[in-house]
């Protein structure tokens, strides 16, 4: 079985502004480097029939590069508990189009739609039950901003859980060209 998603990466410069910001939350599991991303839809499980399927559905989009810029932080929670920091993305438009054609070519591979609402943002922590208040955090982030950066391409990814979280391969790359 392969666990897969779909994926944008920052550029270098971008994700080193997002490491710049991690830190002071006791207990928060920070992403590294290699895990950063924006997910444009996770995929799941897949046996590998369905998943060449997939990557195949995926090469058919046609979408012209993005360009974005960091804006703000929020976290993401569960019955009163934060359980995720993120970085958010701005504008919208693009990256939401996109989404929406990564769901609707994995949809004609005979995956099921995305059923969530699609927030574009890139996770900067994972937050456990024993995880310390984010509010501090928050605040002296919130005004996070980048200059505008362009994407070129979007990935498909293998992820594989282990002890130290998971660890993302890259499968594929699908060039934005409009």
């Amino acid at each position: 079985m392969h666990r897969l998603f779909v994926g944008l990466r920052p550029p270098p410069a971008i994700r080193e502004l997002l490491i710049d910001t991690m830190g002071g939350v006791p207990g928060a599991r920070w992403q590294s480097d290699e895990q950063l991303h924006l997910t444009l839809r996770f995929v799941g499980e897949l046996d590998r029939r369905t998943a060449e399927d997939a990557a195949h559905a995926l090469a058919s989009i046609h979408a012209a590069p993005i360009e974005l810029r960091i804006d703000g932080v929020g976290r993401f929670d569960s019955r009163g508990r934060t359980n995720a920091l993120w970085a958010g993305v701005r504008p919208h438009d693009a990256v939401t189009a996109l989404h929406k054609k990564v769901d609707q070519a994995l949809v004609r591979a005979g995956l099921v739609p995305e059923r969530r609402a699609y927030l574009p943002h890139v996770t900067l922590a994972r937050m456990g039950g024993g995880a310390g208040a984010a509010d501090r955090w928050l605040a002296d982030h919130a005004g996070l901003a980048s200059q505008p950066f362009t994407l070129g391409h979007f990935m498909l990814f293998e992820s594989h859980l282990g002890h130290g979280g998971a660890s993302y391969e890259a499968v594929e790359r699908y060039p934005l060209a409009g």
